[in-house]
């Protein structure tokens, strides 16, 4: 006689049709509602994740892949730079929170700028692992744009291009950022400004640059080149920058920071040598949270919402995906901004 010692009752897995059965539901309109699609109102789709939510729900991607060759599955090629600047975490957040609610799964590549560009994305695409990429950190020509486009497989980039091709894009107003930063200081009675910039290579450079100066010039002020580092050095070596200027000789009254870790390491290597903030200078930071408020609240903050824009990334690459219009999933992020008092 067999013993039913140490057994393990297994529940059935939730499927679509424990979900409509629960709804009231056809299938077909609870898939469409996982699935996010247009026609279905955002109540119903409410009520499907609910119960989904409530069961355990998981959609088999594994069935799913042998029936259509699809993985239902988005890669996010993230550079880990993008892990001192506060980004990686938010947009990673932003990003899940979109896709798991539309029924796809997410895989977090790591890239490394010292690599090949080519080299992750290759690996996205000859292991079938995903149906679409997200890509951060891009160039004016970037050699991934052009093999992705090339390929015809979904991207979506967060980040211009001067490419001609015409492709997806998520990206904040990085020029505006830079010239409302310039405006802030010119404000408050600051002439002399240098801007922490972010790596030439970056698309993002030009732009912060060409806002920077636009600002200076627009604004009365002088532009003071900032010298050897930049947004991606190590924080340590912007510590050291700060220790070595000349304030004595007043050369220097404005900082804009392309990021609040590294505003808040400038400020500390000022500081460390005697200089006084809302005195000697002021700094204007952008941030991707409360960050510099509740640590530095003398920093001028300006708002970038990168969980935001993750969530508009995945939509956007969803859209492209499901055959968009490229030339109308270009959007531009506007930053947001507050007083440091508020």
């Amino acid at each position: 006689m067999r013993s039913n010692r140490g057994r393990v009752d297994r529940q059935p897995k939730p499927t679509l049709k424990t979900i409509a059965q629960l709804t009231g539901l056809a299938p077909a309109t609870v898939s469409r509602a996982l699935n996010d699609a247009d026609d279905i109102s955002s109540s119903t789709k409410e009520r499907v994740r609910l119960a989904a939510r409530q069961i355990g729900y998981r959609p088999d991607r594994a069935g799913f892949r042998l029936r259509t060759g699809k993985s239902r599955v988005i890669a996010l090629v993230l550079n880990m730079e993008d892990e001192i600047l506060g980004i990686a975490g938010p947009l990673v957040n932003g990003v899940a929170e979109v896709l798991s609610r539309s029924g796809y799964g997410m895989v977090v590549v790591p890239d490394s700028p010292h690599e090949d560009p080519l080299k992750a994305v290759g690996e996205v695409l000859d292991s079938g692992m995903a149906d679409g990429l997200i890509i951060t950190r891009t160039q004016p020509m970037d050699q991934r744009v052009i093999f992705l486009t090339n390929e015809e497989f979904p991207f979506v980039t967060f980040g211009r291009t001067q490419l001609r091709s015409v492709h997806a894009s998520v990206d904040f107003d990085n020029e505006t950022f830079a010239y409302e930063s310039v405006r802030r200081l010119a404000d408050n009675g600051r002439r002399n400004i240098a801007l922490l910039a972010p790596p030439s290579h970056l698309m993002f450079c030009k732009h912060m640059s060409d806002g920077f100066r636009r600002g200076i010039r627009d604004f009365g002020c002088v532009e003071v080149p900032f010298g050897n580092v930049d947004l991606d050095s190590p924080l340590e070596d912007i510590f050291k920058e700060g220790t070595r200027w000349p304030f004595e000789s007043g050369l220097v009254d404005g900082f804009v920071a392309g990021s609040a870790s590294t505003g808040v390491a400038l400020l500390a290597g000022l500081e460390s040598v005697g200089a006084r903030i809302k005195v000697d200078f002021d700094m204007v930071a952008k941030e991707p949270t409360r960050f510099t408020e509740w640590i530095r609240p003398e920093i001028i903050p300006i708002n970038e919402d990168i969980r935001a824009a993750g969530n508009e990334l995945a939509r956007t690459i969803i859209s492209v995906a499901s055959g968009t219009e490229l030339a109308s999933l270009q959007l531009l992020i506007a930053p947001k901004f507050r007083d440091a008092s508020v």
